[in-house]
């Protein structure tokens, strides 16, 4: 078995706050980036897949076609955006890192032909990430 990565990057805002709680609450538990005028990171989004190599390619999967996939799927949707507000597949989310590297994993998974989706992990800060394998 084999496992292939790609990364990409993208940068985006957010705010993660509990609607149900009082900003006390709020600030006490997520600090800064409870900020009520959002906060951005520099996210870098690695993707593995897994697999056999494809005999006549050589391949596990195709890069170019995990490209597109991450690309189209998630790339163009949270790039300059704010994830609280302006992705489709994160309304009603808190967007931790944790929940956004699942909502990425939903969002690519029934994308992914040639391997196996193994991995996605998701970099917040230089010392901050979360991988998440699926359920």
């Amino acid at each position: 078995m084999f496992y292939l990565t790609r990364r990409e990057h993208f940068n985006a805002a957010h705010k993660l706050s509990n609607p149900n709680w009082t900003e006390e609450q709020n600030k006490t538990v997520f600090g800064g980036c409870a900020n009520p005028n959002w906060h951005g990171h520099n996210y870098t989004l690695w993707v593995t897949v897994k697999g056999n190599v494809n005999p006549e390619t050589g391949f596990v999967m195709n890069m170019r076609d995990l490209s597109k996939v991450i690309n189209e799927q998630v790339i163009k949707h949270i790039d300059h955006k704010n994830l609280n507000l302006d992705v489709p597949f994160l309304q009603g989310i808190m967007p931790s890192t944790e929940n956004v590297a699942k909502a990425i994993w939903d969002q690519m998974a029934p994308h992914i032909e040639g391997g196996i989706l193994h991995c996605v992990k998701l970099q917040e800060t230089e010392n901050i990430f979360v991988e998440y394998y699926g359920e």
